[in-house]
């Protein structure tokens, strides 16, 4: 092993493009489980940047709409390899888990009839339900630092479960709410923040703490108009083509337009973004039933990448249910639909970090969350809790509120819940033991 105080060989293109690849079939976990286990790969073992370096740019990421996780994949990739090492190593994040939920939507939609794969949801339905609890006391035990967040939180929670306000709209008023209250009372809202210091050293790294910038990440005015030409020019170039082709009432061409807009909502995680993305396919487009998005969310919980990915699953059972290049092509239908929603989906990500990476790299200072950013992130916590309900409504009364309540349903969520909150087990160790535990009760009950 190198000792820690000499630095680590350059890195070429193609060695980090082997690592980046493997990073998109090994990156379980969620968001925490990704960020780890790149801390752990590039800070600790392999030293290719330095603690500070790396956690300067995991809070900008945080600060974004999108998935961190990726986005940081992104963000470093760029930094070592300019433009192309960015596009891989964000890219190859994305990559994997496509073409994995192709696969298993398609296994899903096609022979999710058969007792086997029904028996399998039937005990993974309940775990998502419990997984998503999680994530709101997750988000709330880190972002709910006083009163005022609170009531924000139950505010969010209120409008979209009371009154059904439509979640860009929660979005706006909580970001509102943090702009005013930022300024009338800046300690309420410095809540939330970045993720700590950079106290620790692993030894001397590829990109140290005093290592200049490379030229290629300074900020250039020129630089940046480029970015953004081209990001608008592979937005508008399909988005196009679509309305040209199909029109703009068109499945695909819709599917566009509203990923588009869940892009740039993201903000707090896949988590706070679920909801819009339940309003508009399943309660306004009806590319699915809101069993099928439980379904959905459970196998983006089982699949290596961002937990957003789960919009692939939602493009390719709605085109694939809308038949949209008719009934002999559905297979096709779906996964160009699944293709087309990751595109629109995480293409602002590689915008955000390829158009503002050099200004973050222009000042090494941490970079905190701005007042209605804690807000956004409080209104979240409300959203998600609304979110838990509407999958548990659904997994213990599966028929509707004049159905029976399914008990077995309720068991295997209360012990999931045990499991994620009380023991801090692993969530694709949970969701393989309600699996299992379905698929029996399916087999011996029913």
């Amino acid at each position: 092993m190198q000792p820690s105080h000499v630095k680590p060989a350059p890195v070429t293109f193609w060695q980090a493009f082997v690592f980046w690849l493997k990073l998109g079939f090994i990156s379980f976990g969620g968001p925490a489980g990704q960020i780890a286990i790149m801390h752990e790969e590039l800070v600790e073992k392999r030293r290719w940047l330095s603690e500070r370096r790396f956690l300067h740019a995991l809070n900008y990421c945080m600060v974004l709409p999108g998935p961190e996780a990726q986005q940081l994949a992104t963000y470093i990739g760029w930094l070592m390899h300019r433009t192309w090492g960015g596009v891989v190593a964000g890219g190859l994040f994305v990559l994997p888990s496509l073409l994995i939920l192709v696969v298993l939507s398609w296994v899903y939609i096609a022979f999710g009839g058969m007792s086997v794969v029904a028996g399998l949801f039937y005990g993974i339905k309940p775990a998502v339900t419990a997984i998503v609890l999680q994530a709101a006391h997750r988000i709330a035990s880190r972002a709910l630092k006083n009163k005022v967040l609170w009531a924000i939180a139950a505010a969010a929670f209120a409008a979209i479960f009371a009154w059904d306000v439509p979640f860009p709209l929660i979005v706006a008023a909580a970001a509102l709410t943090g702009y005013v209250g930022g300024r009338l009372s800046p300690a309420t809202f410095t809540a939330g923040g970045g993720h700590g210091g950079a106290d620790k050293s692993y030894g001397a790294a590829l990109i140290d703490d005093d290592t200049p910038t490379p030229p290629h990440a300074r900020f250039r005015w020129s630089a940046l108009a480029l970015v953004i030409g081209a990001g608008a020019v592979l937005w508008a170039l399909p988005m196009g083509a679509l309305a040209m082709v199909f029109g703009w009432d068109h499945t695909l061409t819709q599917m566009g337009w509203f990923f588009t807009k869940a892009a740039l909502l993201t903000f707090g995680g896949a988590y706070a973004v679920l909801p819009y993305v339940y309003q508009g396919a399943v309660e306004h487009y009806g590319w699915l039933t809101p069993r099928q998005m439980i379904d959905g969310l459970a196998l983006g919980e089982t699949t290596p990448g961002p937990l957003i990915m789960v919009v692939a699953f939602v493009g390719f059972v709605g085109g694939y249910v809308k038949a949209v290049f008719g009934p002999e092509a559905q297979f096709v239908a779906g996964a160009t639909a699944a293709a087309l929603v990751t595109w629109f989906t995480f293409l602002p990500s590689f915008l955000f970090i390829l158009a503002g990476g050099p200004l973050v790299e222009s000042t090494h200072g941490d970079i905190k969350f701005t007042a209605p950013l804690t807000a956004i992130t409080a209104c979240v916590v409300g959203v998600i809790l609304n979110l838990a309900l509407f999958f548990g409504y659904h997994v213990l009364w599966p028929q509707g509120a004049k159905g029976p309540f399914d008990p077995w349903s309720a068991v295997i969520a209360i012990g999931a819940a045990i499991a994620l909150l009380r023991y801090q087990r692993n969530v694709i160790h949970v969701i393989a033991a309600c699996a299992v535990a379905g698929l029996a009760i399916k087999l011996v009950w029913y």
